[in-house]
């Protein structure tokens, strides 16, 4: 068995699984793409020390910001994860699509590792060259994949050249077979651009500028996982494009955009259950879903 909580960013997922994982005294495996990563914390809204103290946390800090981890790489993991905790029934929490949508419905992943070097030559060549290429080799996958989404496209150049069969023919789905319960989070958008715009103003209160400072003395501005939201924004900052107000300003607007996202994908999956995160009784709503679950 395995519950999965997803939703938007700030939607308040992580304060939901914290009260599930603990009445069901389980653990908390993160689907997010950054909080995998070493030191990116405040800016990742990260589970604090003590929130990974209550409950068991998996998948977090798990990689040097200057490694990379492949989908397919999470995917093996995580599965394993599942498999071999059987004590009770593990929580998925995040806002990583992929992440989720690579458990949930066992997503095939072709085993290619990123080539920066052949991403580099093909991107050297611009996007409607690629994409025109793209579209001669694997049409299937050019119709998926939008003409001006660069990194798809060098994703599915990158498996051909690497494989010789197109990536349309080495994905697909191999769902598990134990049951999942999945719980998504939403709210009115107003309501949830509110919650942004807080949680990018106590992002800063906690040190989000001194953060960036610190990564970006360490490793270096190029470092990739600087050019991410919120981190982007304070480089610029501290490079004096502009001041801090107006960077907040487009944490906040990049974020929403973001969230907007977030839920188009999740909106796609039927699979889920959607709950009022301004519920006054959300908790008990959930547990008794999950109560419902385990029953079944």
């Amino acid at each position: 068995m395995l519950i999965v909580i997803c939703g938007a960013t700030a939607s308040g997922k992580s304060g939901l699984a914290l009260e599930i994982a603990q009445r069901l005294d389980s653990v908390i495996i993160s689907a997010d793409s950054r909080q995998i990563y070493r030191e990116f914390n405040i800016g990742t809204a990260k589970p604090t020390v003590a929130e990974q103290k209550l409950i068991p946390h998996y998948q977090i800090d798990i990689c040097d910001p200057t490694e990379v981890l492949t989908l397919a790489e999470y995917q093996q993991q995580t599965q394993q994860l599942i498999a071999n905790y059987k004590s009770s029934i593990p929580l998925l929490v995040g806002g990583t699509g992929l992440y989720l949508d690579s458990i949930a419905k066992g997503l095939k992943i072709p085993q290619v590792s990123p080539q920066p070097e052949l991403r580099s030559q093909l991107a050297a060549l611009g996007q409607t060259q690629i994409h025109a290429w793209l579209t001669q080799i694997d049409p299937l996958a050019a119709q998926k994949i939008h003409p001006n989404d660069q990194y798809r496209t060098l994703r599915a150049l990158e498996v051909f050249y690497a494989t010789g069969i197109p990536i349309s023919a080495q994905q697909g789905e191999n769902p598990p077979n134990y049951p999942i319960l999945q719980i998504g989070l939403d709210c009115e958008v107003e309501v949830l651009d509110r919650r942004i715009a807080s949680r990018v103003q106590q992002m800063i209160e906690l040190g989000l500028v001194q953060e960036v400072q610190y990564l970006s003395n360490k490793y270096g501005n190029d470092l990739p996982l600087l050019n991410t939201l919120g981190y982007a924004e304070i480089k610029q900052y501290l490079a004096g494009e502009f001041n801090l107000e107006q960077a907040i300003a487009l944490i906040v607007i990049h974020t929403r955009q973001f969230a907007k996202r977030q839920r188009t994908w999740f909106s796609k999956n039927q699979q889920i259950t959607w709950f009022d995160h301004t519920s006054s009784d959300l908790i008990e709503k959930v547990w008794c879903k999950v109560q419902e679950f385990i029953a079944s």
